[in-house]
């Protein structure tokens, strides 16, 4: 079985193959300003991402663990760590949650950390295109959730 990418080179990346497949979002909607961005080179990998990727892979090569980075494995340490983000959160209260204290917010940002490096290095193993794949899914979710239907509500869309 092919990656869902399987067509595209990781060097070079999928934005434009994505962006072919989809429809525009709405006009003046936030994804058709991030589609409109991405669009002025959408064959180019994000540099910052690149640049992560190549350091997980030295990283993890200097200490021979890509053994130990099969999918699967990172799937699981990607949840681990999303978990003990979340685990900063807990019993706080909406406002608590949104004015941390500079040192609950640099913990925080660790564990951020952590779950960004380990979604790139999932991402390399699969040869995924996190940029790309962002992208088509704004603006899958703007078809899912049409403005007109969703500002303002909570509810999934197939319940709009």
């Amino acid at each position: 079985m092919k990656p869902r990418n399987a067509g595209c080179r990781a060097a070079v990346g999928c934005s434009a193959i994505i962006m072919e497949k989809i429809p525009p979002p709405l006009p003046g909607s936030l994804a058709g300003v991030m589609l409109a961005h991405m669009s002025a080179d959408a064959t180019a990998p994000d540099p910052a991402l690149l640049a992560l990727r190549e350091a997980m892979r030295g990283f993890a090569a200097e200490r021979d663990w890509d053994q130990f980075h099969s999918p699967k494995n990172l799937a699981a340490a990607l949840s681990v760590e999303a978990a003990e983000l979340l685990e900063h959160f807990q019993w706080l209260t909406e406002d608590a949650s949104r004015a941390l204290p500079a040192e609950a917010r640099a913990r925080v940002a660790e564990e951020m950390a952590d779950v960004l490096l380990y979604l790139v290095r999932l991402a390399d193993k699969l040869d995924v295109d996190l940029a790309a794949a962002a992208v088509a899914k704004i603006a899958h979710n703007a078809r899912k959730y049409p403005v007109e239907k969703s500002r303002g509500s909570s509810r999934k869309y197939t319940e709009l």
